[in-house]
């Protein structure tokens, strides 16, 4: 069972996102196509198909990841029609979390899939979903843990341990020590017994084991979850595949600034027509990183300065750093706004899966992409759902309760609707009784200064005392309703719990990994029937 709800209704959700599925036009000067028409899924795929691409080449590097991944079959055939010239993809991506981090990341990856076997049928041509790796972001902190649903549905974090001190490097350098074992020790001990259960965590230890990268392991696993439906993952911090880019980073060097000028111009349009815009760049900022030399080197920005490159405080000369980036390119690696032009260099592109939140840097990019000639895909928002068990989803049915009401962490809704089960007759009697009391004290209290004026006073305070105890008896009243349905009760907080642990959205906050020891392999087949290729809405279902 699933029930629709349109996204709209969700506080976190911004007028860009809302726009982009409802009222496209307001937002297509941004954008190269609207992903609901039919014919610019066709543009897409012809622009893709004529551009010019190391085919071959890419394939190759996907091979050899998957080679040392032990990538299911499926995944591997997927990869190699890759050299075909016919051949488009779809992609998406998002950092190595722990354990496959949120479950929007299944989401993402899903909502890939389903879209590449679309365009296939739809259009008759070979189509490929491949997951993008963020394996050069830096962000430790945002990536070494992971949260599961222990036995009583409280949020239960597992981490590995901080690196304080350390200089910020990219995920793929680091590699994983025996502090993995304790954080798999730790979610085997916190996720609840199911048939599931030590199969899963036995996959998962495969995949995250003591020697592997970060980055790997977030690889295999995705493989070791989707691999058999076809998704191809891609590890963007390989440096054989850099020299096929070569030329993108030599062009961001060549133009220092355009870059991030063009993405701040479309920033500001943005903001002028009433959006966000969300990537604001320093003028003096190159869209590039410079990856230091060393096996754990940090990720340094590159700025201009008098006339020179600065990384840290060495200068460089313009030409060097360009000749630099052209010859030895796996020292280099691109920002949030190159990624994309990087992205779509080495993969024919039709369409990027993104989140709510990126699309509104995804819409600063259209002259980025026209600076550097390379054709700019359709932008599909994610799939987004939030999985209840039958007993909860029963619940919001017979209440007609509305899923965003569940967020806040207080009782205000489950009083609001304790109230309406309470017999009609002691509520009317209840609010007669307090327009009653109102309308006869406040006419008292006008009397009073007629018979003596210092009286007034002492009137006003027995009718703010009768209001308060008014509403203390409605107070007894409700906490007697909750008392004589203590069920309603355990079912609205099971409800919650399951979909805003902690007051947020279930699927930022808890992994996948909770979902498939529920669930198990089938998860995903279920998810794949119960999630439509609708935009703007988010739905609720049950597996």
């Amino acid at each position: 069972m699933r029930i629709p709800v349109d996204v709209r209704r969700f506080p976190w959700i911004r007028r860009l996102a809302a726009d982009y599925a409802y009222d496209f036009r307001s937002v297509a000067p941004f954008f190269s196509g609207d992903p609901a028409d039919r014919g610019a899924w066709a543009d897409a795929i012809a622009r893709t198909q004529a551009h010019d691409r190391r085919r071959d080449d890419i394939a190759a590097v996907i091979a050899r990841q998957q080679e040392r991944r032990g990538a299911p079959a499926r995944a591997r055939e997927a990869g190699r029609i890759l050299a075909d010239r016919k051949t488009v993809a779809v992609v998406t991506g998002q950092q190595a979390g722990l354990f496959g981090g949120p479950l929007f990341t299944l989401f993402k990856a899903l909502t890939a899939i389903k879209l590449a076997e679309q365009v296939s049928r739809d259009h008759n041509v070979p189509a490929v979903a491949i997951f993008w790796i963020d394996a050069e972001d830096h962000d430790w902190e945002e990536v070494r843990s992971c949260t599961v649903f222990d036995e009583a549905l409280a949020p239960r974090g597992v981490s590995l341990p901080a690196r304080p001190g350390a200089e910020p490097a990219p995920v793929a350098t680091i590699t994983l020590d025996r502090s993995i074992i304790d954080a798999l020790d730790e979610v085997e001990r916190l996720l609840p017994p199911t048939e599931f259960r030590e199969s899963i965590v036995a996959s998962l230890r495969r995949a995250y084991a003591p020697g592997l990268g970060m980055a790997d392991a977030f690889g295999r696993w995705m493989e070791e979850v989707l691999g058999h439906r076809g998704l191809v993952v891609y590890d963007s911090s390989d440096v054989t595949a850099k020299p096929l880019v070569s030329q993108v980073f030599a062009r961001e060097l060549s133009t220092p600034g355009q870059t991030v000028k063009l993405a701040a111009l479309a920033g500001s349009d943005l903001t002028a027509r009433g959006y966000h815009a969300q990537v604001h760049g320093q003028d003096d900022g190159v869209a590039l990183f410079y990856l230091e030399r060393q096996v754990d080197g940090g990720r340094r920005a590159i700025r201009q300065q008098d006339g020179h490159f600065v990384i840290g405080d060495q200068p460089f000369a313009p030409a060097a750093l360009v000749e630099q980036a052209t010859t030895q390119p796996a020292g280099f690696s691109p920002n949030v706004l190159l990624r994309p032009i990087v992205q779509d260099t080495l993969f024919p592109t039709i369409c990027y899966v993104a989140g709510p939140n990126e699309l509104a840097y995804l819409g600063q990019l259209r002259g980025v992409y026209e600076h550097f000639g390379v054709p700019m895909p359709l932008f599909y928002p994610r799939g987004t759902a939030t999985i209840l068990d039958s007993a909860a989803l029963r619940f919001l049915t017979k209440y007609k309760l509305p899923l965003e009401a569940l967020q806040a962490q207080d009782e205000a809704a489950l009083n609001d609707l304790l109230r309406t089960q309470i017999p009609p007759a002691v509520e009317e009697s209840f609010t007669e009784a307090e327009k009653v009391i109102d309308a006869q004290m406040t006419r008292l209290v006008s009397a009073m200064p007629a018979l003596d004026p210092t009286l007034e006073g002492a009137a006003r305070s027995t009718l703010e005392r009768m209001q308060r105890d008014l509403q203390n008896l409605h107070g007894k009243m409700i906490q007697a309703a909750k008392r004589r349905d203590e069920t309603l009760r355990r079912q609205f907080i099971h409800a919650r719990a399951l979909a805003f642990p902690g007051g947020h959205a279930q699927e930022r906050t808890i992994g996948f990994l909770s979902f498939l020891n529920q669930y198990g392999p089938a998860l995903v087949d279920r998810l794949d029937e119960e999630l439509p290729l609708d935009l703007g809405r988010h739905w609720i279902v049950t597996i």
